[in-house]
């Protein structure tokens, strides 16, 4: 085993720009229930679904539609 190795020439991350940063938000009980439905339909983390649906609103540049009742 070398002392030393020599990284200069390597790949670099091709995620770096997609890592995450953990956060704290409150969001409604009916709403995490929700997502929690859809991860035992579809076995994918409810966690991993909220980041999913919210990333792809960013992608999609959506607006907030807001409507008072």
């Amino acid at each position: 085993m070398r002392e030393e190795y020599d990284f200069s020439k390597g790949r670099k991350n091709p995620y770096v720009k997609k890592l995450k940063k953990q956060i704290t938000i409150n969001i409604d009980n009916d709403t995490i229930d929700f997502f929690k439905e859809q991860s035992e339909e579809s076995g994918i983390p409810y966690q991993t679904l909220i980041n999913l649906y919210l990333s792809d609103c960013a992608n999609q540049k959506k607006k907030l539609q807001i409507s008072w009742k």
